[in-house]
């Protein structure tokens, strides 16, 4: 377990404030916070994700991390719960069916936490993780400037959120702005979530360290992520460098059919592959000047994201406060 407490709490104002619990339930971690009302995270604990557990396995990884949010003193605090979750999300029916989770396939995530012991007459909301972050981002980050934004995580995977007229865009079940799952490339690879040529099988971390490492790239030490190519690419690595321009160029290409459909001001990219810098920011921004050929989408700028790893914490709360005004 990991366990941080983000902001010392000694001061008794802050204990009269209404705070939001937060859950961000990801492949490989899932995490839960407490946040202020002003966007802080307070307080965050992290287990690793049973990913290939069984549903219960993955519940009872939930229902750990609920437990040890509700031990804080802060918890009194609490009016509303903020999920960020892999999808795709279904808001409606409050279930969840992460592509990287097996077990879970329309499991009623929003019912569950609700029914917990500690979350009981507690609001629930229920988002997808990256149209979480997208609202952190817009709340308290890289995307405040712009009315009009597609935020994207490249990680494990790659999604995205959009922001239409200064407001979050969800859709009617809540995955609005699903990038990763559009097809870029016809005769691809087939993806876990059935179709072929994903965006996502192109730039995600995963696709990147795969296909240096097919294409003869000596990972350093036996590190095989994508964190491993960046380093080499900024050693000048030939392999490593194209197999960054390959994931920019996929990227550039959703980018540019995003804002050539809905007009956006910008593009604001986080995830544990940004933090690959001008390894990947450089390819992009070159890849999107060929893309973006119409003039209103040329103007589209590309930011890298601000909260890096609060972000699905922070944004989870953001879908909640809403519900801090109606309970």
């Amino acid at each position: 377990m990991s366990y941080n407490t983000a902001v010392a709490v000694d001061d008794r104002r802050t204990l009269a404030k209404p705070l939001l619990a937060a859950l961000d339930i990801g492949g490989t971690k899932i995490a839960g916070g407490l946040v202020d009302a002003d966007g802080t995270l307070l307080h965050h604990v992290q287990l690793p994700t049973p990913a290939r557990g069984s549903a219960r396995e993955m519940r009872d990884a939930v229902d750990t991390v609920l437990d040890r949010l509700a031990r804080h003193p802060l918890w009194a605090c609490v009016r509303a719960v903020g999920i960020g979750s892999a999808g795709p999300v279904d808001t409606r029916a409050g279930t969840v069916s992460p592509v990287n989770i097996p077990s879970w396939r329309a499991f009623p995530i929003r019912a569950e936490v609700a029914a917990h012991p500690a979350v009981q007459d507690l609001p629930v909301v229920l988002g997808g993780d990256a149209v979480a972050m997208t609202a952190a981002e817009h709340w308290r980050g890289a995307a405040r400037p712009y009315r009009n934004a597609l935020c994207l995580v490249v990680s494990t995977g790659v999604g995205a959120g959009l922001v239409i007229d200064g407001r979050l865009h969800t859709g009617p079940s809540g995955n609005a702005g699903h990038l990763g799952h559009i097809s870029i490339d016809f005769a691809g690879r087939p993806c876990p979530c059935g179709s072929h040529g994903c965006l996502e099988g192109l730039a995600s971390g995963t696709a990147i360290a795969r296909h240096a490492a097919e294409n003869g790239w000596q990972a350093p030490g036996g590190d095989t992520t994508a964190a491993a190519v960046a380093a080499s690419a900024e050693q000048g690595d030939p392999v490593a460098l194209r197999a960054y321009d390959r994931a920019a160029r996929a990227l550039a290409a959703g980018i540019a059919a995003t804002a050539t459909l809905i007009e956006i001001d910008a593009a604001v990219v986080g995830g544990g592959v940004a933090k690959a810098g001008d390894v990947l920011f450089d390819p992009l921004r070159k890849h999107l000047a060929a893309y973006a050929a119409l003039p209103f989408a040329a103007r589209v700028l590309v930011v890298p994201a601000h909260l890096g790893t609060d972000a699905g914490l922070v944004g989870a709360a953001a879908l909640a406060r809403p519900a801090i005004t109606a309970h």
